[in-house]
C-alpha cells in the first residue's frame, strides 16, 4: 500500500492497571451505544476496573462549516447535532444571534417556541425511554411510547413538512404561524399522553428486573457532577434543581408554572424517574402555553432580519427585492460575541457566537450537553459489571451527532 494512502489508527493509549485484567473493545458499532461510541473495558472477570471512551467516529466538522454560512443557513445544520431535539438546537442558535442583533420575539412568537421546545422535550424523552428500556430486555415499553412520539412528529410536520428536522424556529422568530388544525391535535395529545406514560410507567416503575438493573447503579454525587460540568437529568437526578428555564429564563419560562424534578441516590433509576417526571412537567407547560397563546405577530418587526409577508411580493416590487437581497445575501450583525443557552433534553445547550460585522460567523461553537454528560461514563462504571455499561449509558441519553459535531 502506498506510504500516502490514509489509514485510521485502531490503536488506542489505552493503559492496562493490572497483569491479569482483559481488556474488552466494545462499539463502535454497538447497538446499545447510541450511535457509533467505542469505548474500551479493562475487566477483572467482569467487574470494570478501568474505562476508556473514545469518539470522533462520526465527526462532520459543522461548526467550522458554519462559518462559512449565511446565519440563517447555520439553521438547518442544528437540526442534525442532536437530532431528536431539532427545535431545542434552533432556538439555542436563533437566541445567540438575536442577542447580537438586540431584538425582541413578539409574545405570539416566543410561547410558540416554547410550544416547540417543550413537545422536542417529550419526544426525546421518548425515544430515551423505548431504547433504554429496548436495551434492558423490555420491548413493550418501546412500541408503546414510540406511538405517542409518532403524534408528535405528526404535529412537527404539520408545522413544517418535515417530521424530525423542521428548522421552523429562526434568527428573528419563526418561519410561519401555527397552522390550521395544529391547536386541535395539541390538545388531543395533552389529554391522552399522561394516560400512555401512566401505562409505561406501570411495566417499568415496579418491576423488580427493571429495579435490579438500575437501583444503585452508575451513582454520582452533586459534587461530582459540578466538577465534571454535568447537567440537565443528570445532575437533576443526583439531587440539585439546576434547570436553566428556572435559573436563567428565556423565550418567557419566567410566565409558566412548572416544577423541577429531582432525584436522592443519583443513579441510573433516579435519572429515569426524572424523565418521567419531566414529561409531565412539560405537558403542564404546554397546557399554558396553549390556553394562553396571545395573537398578534409571531416574529420580529426588523425588517432587515425578517423577510417580507408573503403576499406583498405579488404586489410591492420593494418587497420582492428585499426578499430577494435577504435570502440570497442574507443579513449582517454587529461586531461582537454573544452566548445563548437553553434547557435541552440533556442539559445546557449554549451556542457561543463571535461575529466580524459580516453576513456569516466569525466564530460558532456549541456548549453541547451530550459531549459534556459523556464524561460522567468512567466514574459511573468502575466497579459495577460489564453488563451495567449498558444501563449506564442508557441513563446518560447521549447522541453522537452532537458529541461529534
Amino acid at each position: 500500500m502506498p506510504e500516502s494512502t490514509f489509514m485510521p489508527s485502531t490503536e488506542t493509549r489505552f493503559e492496562k492497571i493490572g497483569e491479569n485484567t482483559l481488556v474488552v473493545n466494545m462499539g463502535p458499532q454497538h447497538p446499545s451505544t447510541h450511535g457509533v461510541l467505542r469505548v474500551v473495558l479493562e475487566l477483572e472477570g467482569e467487574t470494570i476496573v478501568n474505562l476508556d471512551v473514545q469518539i470522533g467516529y462520526l465527526h462532520t466538522g459543522m461548526e467550522k462549516e458554519a462559518e462559512y454560512q449565511q446565519y440563517l443557513k447555520c439553521v438547518t445544520m442544528t437540526d442534525r447535532m442532536d437530532y431528536l431535539s431539532a427545535n431545542n438546537n434552533n432556538l439555542a442558535h436563533a437566541l445567540a444571534v438575536e442577542k447580537l442583533l438586540q431584538i425582541e420575539i413578539p409574545p405570539r412568537g416566543q410561547a410558540l417556541r416554547v410550544i416547540l421546545a417543550e413537545l422536542s422535550r417529550i419526544a426525546s424523552h421518548c425515544v430515551w425511554l423505548g431504547t433504554h428500556a429496548l436495551d434492558l430486555g423490555a420491548m413493550t415499553p418501546f412500541f408503546w411510547i414510540f406511538a405517542e412520539r409518532e403524534k408528535i412528529l405528526d404535529m412537527f410536520e404539520m408545522f413544517s413538512g418535515v417530521r424530525m428536522m423542521p428548522s421552523w424556529i429562526v434568527p428573528g422568530g419563526l418561519r410561519g404561524d401555527m397552522p390550521e388544525g395544529f391547536e386541535q391535535a395539541l390538545r388531543t395529545f395533552l389529554k391522552q399522553f399522561p394516560s400512555a406514560l401512566s401505562d409505561v410507567e406501570a411495566l417499568l416503575v415496579t418491576n423488580p428486573i427493571w429495579i435490579g438493573r438500575t437501583r444503585n447503579i452508575g451513582k454520582l454525587t452533586t459534587d461530582q457532577c459540578y466538577a465534571l460540568g454535568l447537567s440537565g437529568p443528570i445532575i437533576r437526578g443526583s439531587g440539585e434543581p439546576w434547570d436553566l428555564r428556572k435559573s436563567n429564563p428565556y423565550s418567557g419560562y419566567e410566565k409558566y408554572d412548572f416544577q423541577i424534578p429531582v432525584g436522592q441516590n443519583g443513579d441510573v433509576y433516579d435519572r429515569f424517574l426524572v424523565r418521567l417526571a419531566e414529561m409531565r412537567e412539560s405537558v403542564k407547560i404546554l397546557q399554558q402555553a396553549i390556553d394562553g397563546l396571545p395573537g398578534g405577530a409571531w416574529s420580529s418587526s426588523d425588517r432587515k432580519v425578517v423577510p417580507p409577508p408573503r403576499e406583498e411580493l405579488d404586489s410591492s416590487m420593494e418587497s420582492l427585492i428585499h426578499h430577494f437581497k435577504l435570502w440570497t445575501e442574507g443579513f449582517h450583525t454587529p461586531v461582537g460575541e454573544a452566548y445563548a443557552a437553553v434547557e435541552g433534553p440533556k442539559g445546557e445547550l449554549g451556542w457561543y457566537i463571535v461575529s466580524d460585522g459580516t453576513n456569516t460567523p466569525y466564530r460558532w461553537h456549541v456548549r453541547p450537553s451530550s459531549f459534556m454528560n459523556l464524561q460522567a461514563l468512567k466514574p459511573m462504571c468502575i466497579g459495577h459489571l460489564i453488563a451495567d455499561v449498558v444501563a449506564i449509558i442508557g441513563s446518560i441519553d447521549i447522541v453522537l451527532g452532537e458529541i461529534d459535531r
